[in-house]
């Protein structure tokens, strides 16, 4: 990249005229004898290639990063009220994997009060280390402390990569302290790959869905990326905690907030369909009002819980908690009924890695018959009531 340079020395009356002509965008302006170029400038450079010097472009200079200086994967741990987010769990799992490929070593970055027995449940999935900043301080979440012991923590340790679950807390927490180390921050991965130069290839669907974008930081460390919960299978915890725990601390002027925290509610607890194990699924073909009371009493009959895709959620038929995507929750039940959704990518994306997925929609070259583990081509409103009585015959029989 690059930028556009103004050389005020040789600019008039007529010259300006003349570059605002020249530009396709009417991107260049000029007022009390001063020429700007607005953010319309789409870069084309005619202004460079037919002004006659007036303005230039300039070549951005590359600050090359030394790889070998940044070492290790990590993970930051996030918790609440003494139990760690099981996101964290599927981070150490899949960052054990990165790792294989570099032999670097994975550490976990835990910030909290009186967090060390909480820090101990951390080595049992196979982390090297798990550094800790344990203070007063931080007992409830505020920015500024958090921010400042997570750029404490890189500016010591020197990560190369760091993952960040997708949660309220790391939705706020990474954007922060990927600006504060001036690095670049991908949000809502759905596929990790690590290369053998430590870049770590982060993939996400971009432009609706329509693409899978390949994003890489080849220039700058650490690498930052935040995934959602049930994105990553979680690994099954070692019977002996290897390892260390590692404490370090920031200078008390670090621990200053504009922000006090006056008191702490709980939320009143409500259908998470992100741990359901049975989820039954509606989409536009099955929106009907009568649709979905059949829907809800399969759920019912099933033992799981009623769920959507975007366009009820858009026409105000369900709560935004109820829709799975990447714009909703992620979701990974042991078994998932799709009634009448076609399957676009974002829809998918959230409920792909599902361990059973059954799809029903007339249509037989419906997206969702790819990810289905068994299609059923044929009307809802036909089969969802057969399926009901099939069930409930089965119950009597019991």
């Amino acid at each position: 990249m690059g930028k556009l340079v103004i050389n005020h020395n040789l600019i008039n009356d007529e010259t300006a005229k003349t570059l605002i002509d020249i530009c396709p965008f009417g991107a260049i302006s000029y007022e009390s004898g001063k020429l700007d170029i607005s953010s319309a400038c789409k870069m084309c450079k005619m202004c460079v290639k037919k002004g006659g010097g007036a303005i230039t472009f300039e070549e951005e200079v590359k600050v090359s990063v030394d790889k070998s200086e940044w070492r290790g994967i990590c993970v930051y741990a996030d918790h609440a009220g003494g139990k760690i987010h099981r996101v964290t769990y599927e981070l150490c799992g899949k960052a054990l994997e990165l790792a294989k490929v570099t032999g670097h070593p994975v550490y976990a970055l835990m910030i909290g009060s009186g967090i060390s027995a909480c820090a101990e449940k951390l080595l049992h999935y196979g982390v090297d280390k798990v550094f800790i900043y344990d203070n007063e301080a931080y007992k409830d979440f505020r920015i500024e402390p958090f921010t400042a012991a997570f750029c404490d923590f890189i500016e010591k340790i020197k990560p190369s990569s760091v993952l960040v679950g997708a949660t309220n807390l790391g939705r706020q927490l990474a954007p922060r302290v990927a600006a504060r180390c001036r690095a670049g921050l991908t949000a809502d991965c759905t596929v990790l790959e690590m290369k053998e130069n430590t870049d770590l290839v982060q993939i996400r669907p971009a432009f609706g869905g329509n693409i899978m974008a390949q994003i890489i930081s080849p220039d700058t460390r650490p690498q930052f990326c935040t995934v959602r919960y049930k994105v990553f299978s979680e690994p099954m915890p070692q019977e002996k905690a290897d390892g260390e725990i590692v404490s370090l601390s920031v200078t008390p002027e670090k621990l200053v907030s504009d922000i006090s925290v006056l008191s702490c509610t709980d939320k009143p607890k409500d259908i998470d369909i992100s741990e359901a194990d049975v989820i039954v699924a509606v989409g536009r073909g099955a929106m009907s009002e009568n649709m979905r009371a059949q829907a809800k009493e399969l759920a019912d009959l099933l033992g799981g819980v009623l769920a959507c895709s975007r366009p009820l959620v858009e026409g105000n038929i369900f709560d935004a908690k109820h829709q799975i995507g990447l714009s909703g929750r992620t979701v990974k039940p042991k078994f998932i009924i799709c009634l009448g959704i076609s399957g676009a990518v974002q829809f998918a994306a959230g409920m792909k890695a599902s361990d059973c997925i059954v799809a029903v929609n007339t249509d037989k070259n419906a997206p969702i018959f790819d990810v289905a583990h068994y299609a059923v081509v044929g009307d809802v409103t036909e089969i969802v009531p057969r399926l009901i009585k099939k069930i409930k015959e089965g119950k009597a029989d019991v």
